[in-house]
Protein backbone atom coordinates (compact mmCIF):
# COMPACT_ATOMS: atom_id res chain seq x y z
CA UNK A 1 0.00 0.00 0.00
CA UNK A 2 1.62 3.13 -1.13
CA UNK A 3 0.92 6.66 0.04
CA UNK A 4 1.30 9.72 -2.26
CA UNK A 5 1.95 13.54 -1.44
CA UNK A 6 -1.14 15.62 -1.76
CA UNK A 7 0.28 18.73 -3.87
CA UNK A 8 -2.02 22.01 -4.14
CA UNK A 9 -2.40 21.29 -7.64
CA UNK A 10 -4.22 18.18 -7.07
CA UNK A 11 -6.11 19.27 -3.87
CA UNK A 12 -7.51 22.35 -6.58
CA UNK A 13 -8.39 19.14 -8.92
CA UNK A 14 -10.18 17.61 -5.85
CA UNK A 15 -12.07 20.86 -5.30
CA UNK A 16 -10.44 22.14 -2.14
CA UNK A 17 -9.66 25.78 -1.66
CA UNK A 18 -6.36 26.23 -0.36
CA UNK A 19 -5.98 29.50 1.21
CA UNK A 20 -2.17 30.41 0.19
CA UNK A 21 -2.46 34.14 2.33
CA UNK A 22 -2.32 34.81 6.05
CA UNK A 23 -6.35 34.93 5.90
CA UNK A 24 -7.70 32.14 8.69
CA UNK A 25 -4.79 32.39 10.61
CA UNK A 26 -6.77 34.31 13.49
CA UNK A 27 -9.83 31.46 12.97
CA UNK A 28 -7.52 29.05 13.80
CA UNK A 29 -5.83 30.54 16.90
CA UNK A 30 -9.61 31.10 17.96
CA UNK A 31 -10.62 27.50 17.05
CA UNK A 32 -7.55 25.84 19.03
CA UNK A 33 -8.12 27.85 21.67
CA UNK A 34 -11.83 27.21 21.89
CA UNK A 35 -11.31 23.24 21.70
CA UNK A 36 -8.52 23.44 24.38
CA UNK A 37 -10.89 25.63 26.58
CA UNK A 38 -13.38 23.36 26.41
CA UNK A 39 -11.64 20.30 28.04
CA UNK A 40 -11.36 22.15 31.66
CA UNK A 41 -13.01 20.60 33.89
CA UNK A 42 -14.17 23.89 35.73
CA UNK A 43 -14.32 22.14 39.33
CA UNK A 44 -12.35 23.98 40.65
CA UNK A 45 -13.82 25.56 44.46
CA UNK A 46 -12.59 27.06 47.38
CA UNK A 47 -14.55 28.01 50.13
CA UNK A 48 -14.92 31.70 50.94
CA UNK A 49 -15.18 33.01 54.46
CA UNK A 50 -18.95 32.72 54.14
CA UNK A 51 -18.63 28.72 53.60
CA UNK A 52 -15.72 27.99 56.22
CA UNK A 53 -17.79 26.15 59.14
CA UNK A 54 -16.72 28.45 62.25
CA UNK A 55 -18.19 30.37 64.68
CA UNK A 56 -19.38 33.74 63.83
CA UNK A 57 -18.43 34.86 66.97
CA UNK A 58 -15.88 37.67 67.68
CA UNK A 59 -12.44 35.97 68.87
CA UNK A 60 -11.84 38.52 71.32
CA UNK A 61 -13.53 41.89 72.06
CA UNK A 62 -13.48 44.96 70.11
CA UNK A 63 -11.21 47.04 72.45
CA UNK A 64 -9.26 46.93 75.08
CA UNK A 65 -7.20 43.95 74.66
CA UNK A 66 -4.03 45.78 72.49
CA UNK A 67 -4.46 43.61 69.72
CA UNK A 68 -5.69 44.41 66.07
CA UNK A 69 -9.49 44.25 65.68
CA UNK A 70 -10.80 40.92 64.34
CA UNK A 71 -14.43 40.74 63.44
CA UNK A 72 -14.77 36.67 62.82
CA UNK A 73 -12.63 33.77 63.26
CA UNK A 74 -13.76 32.89 58.95
CA UNK A 75 -11.76 35.79 58.19
CA UNK A 76 -9.43 34.68 55.23
CA UNK A 77 -6.03 36.46 57.50
CA UNK A 78 -6.31 33.45 59.97
CA UNK A 79 -5.00 29.61 59.89
CA UNK A 80 -8.28 27.65 58.59
CA UNK A 81 -10.12 30.38 57.54
CA UNK A 82 -11.84 30.87 54.06
CA UNK A 83 -10.02 31.90 50.57
CA UNK A 84 -10.26 35.25 49.44
CA UNK A 85 -11.12 35.54 45.79
CA UNK A 86 -10.10 31.59 45.40
CA UNK A 87 -11.61 29.64 42.28
CA UNK A 88 -15.38 28.48 41.90
CA UNK A 89 -16.93 26.10 39.66
CA UNK A 90 -17.10 27.52 36.49
CA UNK A 91 -17.81 26.84 32.41
CA UNK A 92 -14.95 28.00 30.31
CA UNK A 93 -16.15 26.93 27.00
CA UNK A 94 -15.89 29.56 24.44
CA UNK A 95 -18.58 29.96 21.17
CA UNK A 96 -16.82 29.99 17.70
CA UNK A 97 -19.11 30.01 14.55
CA UNK A 98 -19.71 27.56 12.32
CA UNK A 99 -18.04 29.88 9.25
CA UNK A 100 -15.02 30.49 11.73
CA UNK A 101 -14.51 26.80 12.25
CA UNK A 102 -14.75 25.89 8.38
CA UNK A 103 -12.01 28.67 8.03
CA UNK A 104 -9.51 26.92 10.49
CA UNK A 105 -10.10 23.84 9.42
CA UNK A 106 -9.84 24.99 6.30
CA UNK A 107 -6.65 27.22 7.02
CA UNK A 108 -5.24 24.64 9.02
CA UNK A 109 -5.94 21.61 6.07
CA UNK A 110 -4.14 24.38 3.48
CA UNK A 111 -0.78 24.79 5.85
CA UNK A 112 -0.27 21.01 5.94
CA UNK A 113 -0.94 20.25 2.21
CA UNK A 114 1.36 23.45 1.28
CA UNK A 115 4.19 21.80 3.61
CA UNK A 116 3.66 18.41 2.06
CA UNK A 117 2.80 16.41 4.89
CA UNK A 118 -0.31 15.38 4.02
CA UNK A 119 0.09 11.64 2.24
CA UNK A 120 -3.16 10.42 0.64
CA UNK A 121 -3.69 6.31 0.58
CA UNK A 122 -6.38 4.11 -1.01
CA UNK A 123 -7.24 2.78 2.12
CA UNK A 124 -6.22 1.78 6.02
CA UNK A 125 -6.94 -1.46 6.91
CA UNK A 126 -4.25 -4.26 9.10
CA UNK A 127 -4.79 -7.81 8.17
CA UNK A 128 -3.86 -8.68 11.80
CA UNK A 129 -4.70 -6.79 15.04
CA UNK A 130 -0.99 -7.26 16.25
CA UNK A 131 0.67 -3.82 17.05
CA UNK A 132 3.66 -4.87 15.47
CA UNK A 133 2.08 -4.72 11.91
CA UNK A 134 1.21 -1.48 12.58
CA UNK A 135 4.21 0.05 13.06
CA UNK A 136 5.75 -1.98 10.25
CA UNK A 137 2.63 -0.39 8.13
CA UNK A 138 3.39 2.77 9.40
CA UNK A 139 7.40 2.38 8.83
CA UNK A 140 6.43 1.81 5.39
CA UNK A 141 3.80 4.52 4.45
CA UNK A 142 4.89 7.05 5.52
CA UNK A 143 8.36 6.26 7.80
CA UNK A 144 7.68 7.95 11.17
CA UNK A 145 5.10 7.14 13.87
CA UNK A 146 3.89 10.63 15.22
CA UNK A 147 1.10 10.19 12.29
CA UNK A 148 -2.51 11.43 12.38
CA UNK A 149 -4.58 8.82 9.94
CA UNK A 150 -7.93 9.99 8.83
CA UNK A 151 -10.67 7.89 7.20
CA UNK A 152 -14.09 7.31 7.02
CA UNK A 153 -13.92 4.42 9.39
CA UNK A 154 -11.69 1.61 10.50
CA UNK A 155 -12.43 -2.05 10.88
CA UNK A 156 -11.57 -3.79 14.60
CA UNK A 157 -8.64 -5.87 13.72
CA UNK A 158 -7.16 -1.94 12.48
CA UNK A 159 -8.39 -0.59 15.81
CA UNK A 160 -6.66 -2.96 17.96
CA UNK A 161 -2.98 -2.63 16.06
CA UNK A 162 -2.93 0.90 16.42
CA UNK A 163 -4.29 1.71 19.89
CA UNK A 164 -1.02 1.05 22.01
CA UNK A 165 0.90 3.40 18.88
CA UNK A 166 0.66 6.55 21.11
CA UNK A 167 2.27 8.79 18.73
CA UNK A 168 -0.24 7.97 15.68
CA UNK A 169 -3.93 8.56 16.05
CA UNK A 170 -6.99 7.07 14.37
CA UNK A 171 -9.93 9.27 13.68
CA UNK A 172 -12.90 9.72 11.52
CA UNK A 173 -13.05 12.21 8.98
CA UNK A 174 -16.35 13.26 10.49
CA UNK A 175 -14.99 14.56 13.60
CA UNK A 176 -11.30 15.97 12.41
CA UNK A 177 -10.65 19.11 14.43
CA UNK A 178 -8.29 21.90 13.52
CA UNK A 179 -6.07 20.91 16.22
CA UNK A 180 -5.65 17.15 15.17
CA UNK A 181 -4.46 18.91 11.74
CA UNK A 182 -1.91 20.99 13.23
CA UNK A 183 -0.90 18.46 16.19
CA UNK A 184 0.76 15.45 14.09
CA UNK A 185 3.93 15.67 11.71
CA UNK A 186 2.13 13.74 8.73
CA UNK A 187 -1.55 13.45 8.12
CA UNK A 188 -2.57 10.62 6.41
CA UNK A 189 -5.68 10.34 4.43
CA UNK A 190 -7.95 8.26 2.78
CA UNK A 191 -9.18 9.32 -1.28
CA UNK A 192 -12.85 9.15 0.45
CA UNK A 193 -11.86 10.94 3.54
CA UNK A 194 -10.62 13.82 1.37
CA UNK A 195 -13.39 14.06 -0.14
CA UNK A 196 -15.39 14.15 2.77
CA UNK A 197 -13.15 16.53 4.32
CA UNK A 198 -13.00 19.01 1.37
CA UNK A 199 -17.41 18.84 1.94
CA UNK A 200 -16.86 19.94 5.38
CA UNK A 201 -14.82 22.86 4.68
CA UNK A 202 -17.25 24.12 2.09
CA UNK A 203 -20.61 23.96 4.26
Amino acid sequence: MTATILTAEAAKAASFEIIENGRGTQAVHDVVVALRAARRSGTASTKSKADVNLSGSKPWRQKGTGRARAGYKSSPVWVGGGVAFGPKPRDYSKKVTKSVRRLALRKALSARILAGDVLVVESVAIATSKTKDFVAWLKNTVGIEKVLIVSTGFDDATFLAARNVQPARLVNVAEVNTEDLLAFKKVVITQEALAKLVERTQQ
